[in-house]
């Protein structure tokens, strides 16, 4: 039996905008990209929360640069995510996410649409690791 921290199954009752939730990933040739900041394009889902089933799918495009110094917190907030699911980012890109009302899930990997039911069946969770060697988090 898999335990989920309180911390996260607690927080799936406050993030979900009626029946609906919103979670991106930032993504590459329909996989999770190893870095945040780099990612070729961020993959949004829209997910029902009774089925858990993924209603649709949108691609966002990723901005040049550094994606901590970019808008595409603020862009992805303001669609709706709430979640990023992700394989591994900086403190700053997890700060400046964070800020924007976005909760960050760290250490994923794999195909996009199986990370997404994974996470929410309550496998997948936050590692808690974030990269320090990247120009963008000094």
């Amino acid at each position: 039996m898999l335990i989920i921290p309180k911390v996260y199954y607690a927080n799936l009752n406050i993030l979900w905008e009626d029946n609906y939730m919103k979670i991106a990933l930032p993504s590459r040739q329909n996989l999770i990209d190893d870095h945040f900041g780099h990612c070729e394009y961020f993959t949004v889902f829209t997910v029902d929360r009774d089925s858990k089933e993924i209603l649709s799918q949108e691609i966002i495009s990723s901005p040049e640069g550094c994606g901590c110094k970019s808008n595409i917190a603020q862009t992805l907030s303001d669609i709706g995510v709430s979640i990023m699911l992700a394989g591994n980012m900086g403190d700053g890109a997890v700060r400046v996410l964070n800020n924007a009302g976005i909760q960050v899930i760290r250490g994923c990997s794999g195909d996009l649409k199986t990370t997404a039911l994974k996470w929410l069946e309550g496998i997948i969770y936050d590692s808690g690791d974030s990269c320090h060697e990247h120009e963008c988090h000094n």
